[in-house]
């Protein structure tokens, strides 16, 4: 028992230099964000300081992580995501990763009538979104263009332009999305192909 937790904190120093390296961020930086003396971050990275709430709670709000990804089991060994559903104006959105700082996907659930004779209330943003419909008629509304996307269909777009998105007919309509930082594309980097199928 004892070995397993000397495990786990001896871990957390390099998970954490890895996480802020990852990010791009100064340890002059992260001491401002957090409050944090820069000697102490650079003793809790190296493993000479011990992690404690203290020091990892002010980190994980830096980071926009929960504090078990700062101390838990690395996530190539548990991949699963657990999501906390919210609501936001009477939609449902169940956040699908746990990324904040990256791409972000989430499925969202529009009840049926929600957005019946509203207005639509265009709004912009900084970043990028691909979306893909599940079930039932999303209607978007992009700048001064008007779409219905049906199952399965597809949509991506700079979200700079002024967008809204609503039930098409009135029915429950559920939807993927993934959102990314401005410039960055959703891509598909690899397609399987069996090995006697014939190229493209």
């Amino acid at each position: 028992m004892n070995d397993d937790l000397d495990a786990v904190v001896a871990a957390v120093g390099p998970r954490l230099r890895e996480l802020r390296r990852r990010r791009g961020v100064a340890l002059t930086a992260l001491a401002e964000t957090t409050g944090i003396p820069i000697s102490t971050l650079s003793r809790l990275e190296s493993g000479q300081r011990k992690p404690g709430l203290e020091l990892l709670l002010p980190l994980a709000r830096a980071y926009r992580v929960p504090i078990e990804e700062l101390i838990g089991a690395p996530a190539e060994l548990d991949p699963r995501v657990y999501p906390q559903p919210f609501t936001r104006n009477g939609m449902t959105v169940v956040p699908l990763t746990r990324n904040p700082g990256g791409l972000q996907a989430f499925k969202h659930i529009l009840p049926a009538g929600l957005t019946d004779g509203r207005e639509p209330d265009l709004r912009s943003h900084e970043g990028y979104h691909w979306l893909y419909v599940l079930r039932g008629r999303l209607r978007i509304v992009l700048g001064d263009k008007d779409f219905i996307l049906a199952d399965g269909e597809v949509a991506e777009f700079d979200t700079h332009l002024p967008h809204w998105f609503g039930n098409a007919d009135g029915h429950s309509v559920e939807f993927l999305s993934i959102l990314g930082p401005q410039g960055e594309r959703v891509h598909i980097r690899a397609r399987y192909r069996p090995d006697n199928a014939p190229p493209h």
